[in-house]
């Protein structure tokens, strides 16, 4: 019934105008706070980090505000926040030398086909899509697939993260087709980037170059580890 539908309609309206990081009513994703709590996290300098073996572009600091949307993100079902945070990491990345590379195809770090399902979607993917909108890059979210369920690295030494991801993945059926020439994976986060290699090392094994790594926020204790 008509009626039905637009008080559904209406219904989705408001919940759309409250910020999923304070609540507060807003007429865009974020509020004007949040958004300003977010801006503050950016890091400056960030293209040290755009270094070989595996360059990593990261658009802020994992703590504060960005490290709440993330987990809201993830775990409450904000999938809407996915768009301003994929925006933000694609004007970053737009803005940066090394983007004038356009034969590129933006990979998204995989889940495990079991906690996708428990999630209903990957974080990653959800990001990579709002990443490539404003890009243009293509995407591929099948190219590479989590083979094997692995322990929460939440809480691991970074050797121990290492050893968790042995064989994590695998090529995707896109990919043993058709290899791309060179990839650029994307992520959520980054912390001592074992997945990041793990991943990177899935695909170098298989000619297939990867270019890098662009994640939205990134642990300032891999900064000043690698620095």
């Amino acid at each position: 019934m008509r009626w039905v539908r637009n008080l559904v309609g209406l219904a989705e309206l408001c919940l759309e105008s409250v910020c999923p990081l304070c609540q507060r009513s807003t007429a865009r994703v974020l509020c004007c706070d949040c958004q300003q709590r977010l801006y503050c996290l950016r890091l400056a300098g960030f293209e040290q980090g755009w270094q070989p073996p595996l360059p990593v572009l990261a658009w802020g600091a994992y703590g504060g505000a960005l490290k709440r949307a993330i987990a809201a993100l993830k775990y409450e079902q904000q999938t809407r926040l996915a768009q301003p945070l994929g925006h933000e990491l694609a004007q970053l990345w737009l803005n940066f030398a090394a983007s004038k590379r356009k034969s590129l195809m933006v990979v998204p770090i995989p889940l495990h086909a079991a906690k996708q399902q428990q999630r209903g979607f990957n974080q990653a993917e959800l990001i990579a899509k709002a990443f490539c909108q404003h890009t243009g890059l293509p995407l591929q979210s099948h190219g590479l697939i989590r083979s094997r369920s692995t322990e929460a690295q939440f809480g691991l030494s970074a050797t121990a993260r290492e050893h968790n991801l042995a064989g994590a993945f695998e090529l995707g059926e896109p990919f043993t087709t058709k290899p791309p020439q060179a990839v650029l994976l994307l992520d959520d986060i980054y912390t001592t980037g074992a997945t990041a290699r793990a991943a990177a090392y899935t695909l170098r094994r298989h000619q297939i170059s990867v270019y890098g790594i662009v994640v939205v926020a990134r642990a300032l204790s891999s900064v000043r580890t690698e620095a």
